[in-house]
């Protein structure tokens, strides 16, 4: 009986990818205009403009007068990170950014590679332009954009940048590295007018890449970044070499993926299914929705009601630094929410991470970036981009602590294309900030599977 039904599940599943397969459509998008009023100037302005992180000194004081009138509230007792960041230490974090962190040390660091702007559909885009120093000679980089996500920021590559632009082995891909932020996150400009989502920010991204001389390119995202690569893939899919993935969330329902819900624990082998599979879906509804639930309500405000509450993160640097860093802590390891500390010094530095928290502060971006989840989810889940497969190249680096875990069968359900599909030794949210030199390995190995196949 049991064979029976496997292989009647079986059959299922291939006509239902057949009849998928065949749905193919095309995504066009139009220009934008999300500058200041109503008449975009014609031609736009192309240019493209050196830019330098710098901050006054009446900004710096300003910050620390704030982190001096801070008002602490006592943690109750034996709670660690399940009630959110946790008093005590934030204490610890307060004291060090007041006393001990140096910001115009991470300037210098910031500034280490060069920044640059260019206006687009009326945003100044902000964005790293990163190319090797030491290319062998007849050697040409390989073309590549990295994508960041919420809460973080084009900081979020600083250590893998090097492993791209100069691998220790000369049998590696010679990676150039564009960085862009994303509008309303760090120093892009934020949108003034309704609407700007993940598919707007993709075209203005495949604009810049296009802008700067790239006919083909390679595509690198987790997070919000992954969403817009996905996009970007789907908009210009001849232009787009390859997708590479470190989030991908499950796609819209389809046949395969409930089929797996429901008999995958007693046939895990039916669908391909892992033992890291298995032990993060099932049972589904305390894995899949509860476990959801307990990390998402940051999710509901900002797709509801974003500028209530970034209005007193604007205000606040302690409050913003405790609403960002804690996302660094749990989105890591969910088991850090069991200690003390959040586990935050274990993987990441305090430099680090209040580094991406200035640039927040500095750039008074939390507001602009948190309606960025109100315009996706705004729009609903029924546009054609979210049904759309991905027919482009596409690899994905599976990190064990990720937020949401996709098996590849789900994947594929998306990615038509999947060349690979890594379950990663480590890593959770954070892979470029927290495992750079995994990420960079598996990006290395996907582009290179790529080309070879081009040749």
């Amino acid at each position: 009986m049991y064979l029976e039904l496997a292989a009647a599940l079986g059959l299922g599943l291939v006509v239902a990818l057949i009849f998928l397969r065949k749905k193919k459509t095309e995504l066009k998008v139009q220009d934008g205009w999300w500058g200041l009023g109503t008449c975009p100037p014609e031609p736009e302005d192309d240019r493209i403009h050196p830019y330098k992180v710098e901050t006054t000194a009446e900004e710096i004081e300003d910050l620390h007068r704030r982190l001096d009138q801070t008002r602490s509230f006592p943690s109750l007792e034996d709670s660690q990170f399940h009630y959110g960041f946790n008093s005590k230490y934030l204490e610890k974090v307060v004291s060090y950014w007041r006393n001990d962190f140096d910001w115009k040390i991470q300037v210098d660091k910031l500034n280490k590679y060069p920044h640059f702007k260019t206006k687009i559909e009326g945003l100044d885009i902000h964005y790293l332009h990163v190319k090797p120093k030491n290319l062998p000679e007849g050697t040409r980089a390989v073309p590549l954009m990295m994508v960041h996500g919420w809460p973080g920021s084009f900081y979020e590559f600083y250590g893998i940048l090097p492993l791209l632009t100069e691998p220790s082995s000369s049998d590696d891909v010679f990676f150039e590295v564009i960085c862009p932020s994303i509008p309303g996150y760090g120093f892009s400009e934020a949108p003034h007018k309704k609407g700007f989502d993940t598919l707007c920010a993709a075209h203005i991204f495949n604009k810049l890449m296009k802008r700067l001389g790239f006919n083909q390119y390679y595509i690198q995202g987790g997070d919000w970044g992954s969403a817009i690569t996905t996009n970007m893939a789907q908009l210009e899919p001849k232009a787009v070499k390859g997708l590479h993935i470190n989030f991908a969330p499950p796609p819209t329902t389809s046949f395969s993926m409930v089929m797996s819900m429901i008999m995958g624990k007693q046939f895990p082998k039916l669908f391909g299914f892992s033992e890291h599979d298995v032990k993060r879906l099932f049972p589904c509804m305390e894995k899949l929705v509860v476990n959801a639930l307990k990390e998402t309500g940051y999710m509901h405000i900002q797709s509801t009601k974003p500028d209530t509450a970034g209005r007193g993160l604007n205000d606040s640097p302690v409050g913003l630094a405790a609403y960002i860093l804690e996302k660094f802590s749990t989105w890591t390891d969910p088991e850090f929410k069991s200690l003390e500390d959040g586990g935050l010094e274990r993987k990441y530095s305090l430099d680090d991470l209040l580094t991406n928290v200035m640039i927040y502060w500095t750039s008074g971006c939390i507001i602009s970036s948190m309606r960025f989840y109100k315009e996706f989810f705004g729009k609903g889940l029924n546009q054609p981009h979210v049904k759309l497969p991905v027919y482009v190249p596409t690899g994905v680096a599976a990190f064990p602590n990720e937020l949401l875990h996709t098996p590849k069968l789900w994947v594929t359900g998306k990615y038509r294309n999947l060349k690979s599909y890594t379950p990663m030794a480590r890593g959770g949210h954070f892979a470029a900030m927290e495992e750079p030199t995994l990420l960079a390995e598996d990006l290395q190995n996907f582009v290179k599977m790529v080309e070879s196949e081009k040749n």
